[in-house]
């Protein structure tokens, strides 16, 4: 089966599908859900400010997928760094 991609990228169906695939491979029922992490200092603290934020509420974090990053303007200046981060996790039983 081929999947479209746009500009050498995956699509973000495709992307839901390697998360799919990679956990698939232990037993279990997984969540994606997609945050948004900001920061002032830049795009990783803004993608790792979701990440550790989210794993105070959530337990069994599995997999972060970087979907988008982009920049708040105000007066034509950045004030802030914007990750929307994909984020698996394993319910509990």
């Amino acid at each position: 089966m081929e999947s479209s991609r746009c500009g050498g990228r995956a699509s973000r169906s495709e992307g839901a599908r390697v998360m799919a695939k990679a956990k698939s491979s232990t037993s279990g029922v997984y969540r994606v859900t997609e945050i948004i992490g900001t920061s002032a200092m830049s795009w990783e603290d803004a993608a790792k400010n979701a990440v550790e934020i989210a794993g105070k509420s959530l337990r069994d974090l599995r997999i972060a997928e970087i979907v988008k990053l982009d920049m708040k303007v105000e007066d034509g200046k950045v004030v802030a760094y914007r990750a929307r981060v994909a984020l698996s996790f394993k319910y509990e039983a």
